[in-house]
């Protein structure tokens, strides 16, 4: 089959299945007279596993990792179990990350008025100001804190 159709019944785009390529997940098994890859049931195989690794997360150099383990049939399950498992111990670390900004963020939204004025604890969290110091200047850009006038 063609690019075209392995990307339709993978679920791939062209783009994706051309890069995986250019990264070396993939070779086709050679072009046609007319120029086009060829693939076969097994490269369809090997893209499905592809895009369901990805889908669970795993970055590229861990699933070229997984496809060397699939394909070797010596392979040790405890080999596959430690890649799956530093992968999830990964997710984990961007779990937590995620959520101390979510909650960062939530406390900012808590603590902005929402209203017509200019005061924002948001802005001023992202600024670095702690919300209610009006003290502070942004030194960089030397632009005043909020209810503080230029000239002050």
């Amino acid at each position: 089959m063609n690019i075209g159709e392995a990307a339709r019944v993978t679920g791939m785009s062209v783009k994706m299945i051309r890069y995986y390529e250019s990264i070396e997940l993939i070779q086709p098994h050679g072009r046609s007279g007319s120029g086009y890859r060829i693939y076969k049931d097994g490269d369809v195989h090997v893209l499905r596993f592809i895009r369901q690794a990805r889908a669970l997360g795993f970055p590229i150099e861990h699933i070229r990792h997984l496809l060397a383990l699939w394909r070797d049939e010596d392979r040790a399950s405890s080999d596959v179990k430690a890649v799956a498992l530093k992968h999830i111990t990964e997710l984990n670390a961007q779990i937590a990350e995620l959520t101390s900004m979510r909650d960062s963020l939530e406390q900012l939204a808590q603590q902005c008025a929402g209203d017509s004025g200019s005061s924002c604890p948001i802005l001023q969290g992202i600024q670095g100001i702690e919300p209610g110091d009006a003290r502070a200047i942004d030194a960089e850009a030397g632009t005043p804190a909020q209810g503080r006038r230029a000239t002050e």
